[in-house]
């Protein structure tokens, strides 16, 4: 037998062959999510996190696995996106862990809690302290599954319609802050509110409110609280660090396969690290404008700050004392707090401050 024949048809039969697929593609269910959003659309950066994570998980999963991310209002209200994962009415949501303080005090810490950690030292608890693990704990009394999604940096203070010069000022002042920094103003006589990013600016304009928190320059510039409170006030003593949580519904969570909890996880810290760099380019430039257009900015008072930390520090012994969830993740929490300090102090506050102090000297 002719032996050039043999082989040629034995590379048309080849040729006739489907290509071989990708072992994912092959064994893999095609997944539809839904994830219900907290942030306005606006927002590129907070709200632009959940398509960050979105995109990368269909990325990882050969788009075999996508989530749908929705707006504030399209699906659930911002501020019941929780409720609606526990309920299973959504897959998934992106959200803020202080939101829901109300259920139970220890959310805070998915967030980041009064006179709290920084964005790195958060990181550093969230990933190696044990803080997913803690967390998670109380997330699955609400039939969740959570980790970090998004962090925003060090915030600012927000924005008044009027001077703070002592803590008198604070006496009877509505204004928007989530979470225990709002029961911490409402200690040294402010008046809590808790409202929605959407709902924000309106209830400021109207003089609903006295004054309002959200995030930094970048954000808040969007949102336009300069066109009607003059005062920018900083630190944000309630958010040294805020992470964004994203929430998935644990059965749904339970049922997944392995390899996309994996592409969850790794699409959750690529959003995480997008989002504070965007923040941390956009936030310099952001603050200058609003400068230009009149923003007056202003460093709250040492005895303004003084009075909120002691306040601050009573409350954390209280729900200590109140709530099991919130000890035992405090207890571990505060373990790292301290450590960290010390040799943030050493290394990270000096090579900071000596830097601060030669760009002041310019």
């Amino acid at each position: 037998m002719d032996r050039r024949a043999i082989l040629g048809r034995g590379a048309l039969a080849a040729a006739a062959l489907p290509l071989a697929t990708p072992a994912l593609a092959q064994s893999a269910p095609a997944i539809r999510w839904r994830l219900t959003s907290s942030y306005p659309t606006s927002l590129d950066a907070i709200h632009g996190a959940a398509h960050v994570f979105s995109r990368t998980v269909a990325e990882l999963t050969e788009d075999r696995f996508q989530i749908r991310v929705f707006g504030p209002g399209e699906v659930v209200p911002a501020l019941q996106a929780l409720d609606a994962v526990q309920a299973g009415t959504v897959e998934a949501c992106h959200t803020t862990s202080s939101f829901y303080t109300g259920k139970n005090p220890a959310f805070a810490f998915a967030t980041g809690v009064p006179f709290g950690l920084n964005t790195r030292q958060q990181n550093a608890w969230m990933y190696e302290g044990g803080g997913i693990d803690l967390l998670n704990e109380l997330f699955r009394q609400y039939n969740a599954y959570a980790l970090p999604l998004g962090t925003t940096g060090a915030q600012m203070g927000g924005w008044f319609r009027r001077e703070v010069k002592t803590v008198e000022d604070l006496k009877g002042l509505k204004m928007r802050i989530a979470g225990l920094g709002g029961t911490v103003l409402s200690r040294v006589g402010g008046v809590p509110q808790q409202l929605a990013g959407g709902d924000i600016y309106p209830a400021l304009e109207r003089g609903t409110i006295d004054a309002v928190e959200w995030l930094g320059p970048y954000d808040d510039e969007k949102l336009g609280f300069n066109k009607v409170a003059p005062f920018y006030y900083y630190p944000a003593w309630w958010e040294g660090a805020a992470n964004t949580t994203f929430v998935a519904n644990l059965d749904q969570w339970n049922a997944l396969p392995k390899s996309y909890q994996a592409a969850i996880r790794t699409a959750c810290a690529e959003a995480t690290h997008w989002m504070v760099a965007r923040y941390d380019t956009r936030n310099p430039e952001a603050l200058r404008r609003l400068l230009a257009q009149g923003t007056q900015l202003r460093a709250f008072p040492r005895e303004v700050m003084d009075a909120c930390y002691r306040e601050a520090m009573a409350l954390e012994t209280e729900l200590a004392q109140k709530s099991p969830e919130y000890a035992k993740i405090h207890a571990a929490w505060s373990k790292s707090r301290d450590d960290m300090r010390a040799w943030f102090r050493v290394a990270e506050l000096s090579f900071d401050n000596y830097l601060a102090q030669v760009a002041a000297r310019r």
